[in-house]
């Protein structure tokens, strides 16, 4: 780089921040939908399918974001696929923080307000095993339970199949320091719980939840 370059250096540097390396991540984008039920507004809240990803879990509406689509779009044609309700019955009212997950997934998050009868909504039996809603007071007036898992960065794994070490980051012949030819790091990611309507919100949603309810406490 020469002294003369550092004037047009402004120029080819990003406009908006953004999240280096997210296309190395598993993109997602839910939708945390109020709805009217009997004179207060609930979360609507869906249980998944058993037979598809992450199976018999609580989530909110949204799912993969499919490349170059807007991220509000996602939210909203996930939410009509899933739960059907229409696009136009959904107004977007912000967004929350953008959830990064230690397991290579980013989650953009929508808040939405519908005033459409719960009983009109229709899940799609091939994604959604159930539909229930939970007031937005029960989770303003409930603290959660916080667990933690520990996460490590793994270099190497033994195949199940095969039962030999496949080596994804050869540290050895890098000569990078001895402790990375084995597991390394110990994140202590936290787990928020809630536990309501039988069923048990944890993970992202709870998270989710958490940073909403906390936002209008």
């Amino acid at each position: 780089m020469n002294l003369e370059d550092i004037h047009d250096l402004p120029g080819k540097l990003p406009k908006t921040v953004e999240i280096n390396g997210r296309d190395e991540y598993f993109n997602s984008v839910v939708l945390l939908l109020l709805i009217p039920v009997d004179g207060e507004y609930h979360i609507v809240l869906e249980k998944r399918a058993g037979n598809i990803r992450q199976g018999g879990e609580i989530s909110l509406p949204g799912g993969k974001r499919e490349p170059d689509e807007p991220i509000e779009t996602t939210a909203l044609r996930e939410t009509a696929e899933e739960i059907g309700l229409c696009p136009k019955d959904i107004k977007i009212v912000g967004r929350l923080d953008t959830v990064i997950a230690p397991l290579g997934v980013i989650v953009d998050v929508f808040v939405g307000v519908t005033e459409v009868n719960f009983s009109q909504l229709k899940p799609n039996p091939a994604e959604v095993e159930k539909l229930f809603t939970v007031p937005v007071s029960f989770f303003k007036q409930t603290v959660p339970e916080e667990y933690e898992v520990m996460v490590k960065v793994h270099p190497s794994f033994i195949n199940e199949e095969t039962g030999k070490e496949e080596v994804l980051f050869p540290s050895t012949e890098l000569n990078i320091p001895p402790k990375y030819r084995t597991p390394w790091g110990k994140l202590h990611n936290k787990i928020y719980v809630y536990k309501t309507e039988g069923e048990v919100i944890w993970g992202i949603t709870a998270r989710v939840i958490k940073d909403f309810t906390s936002r209008i406490a």
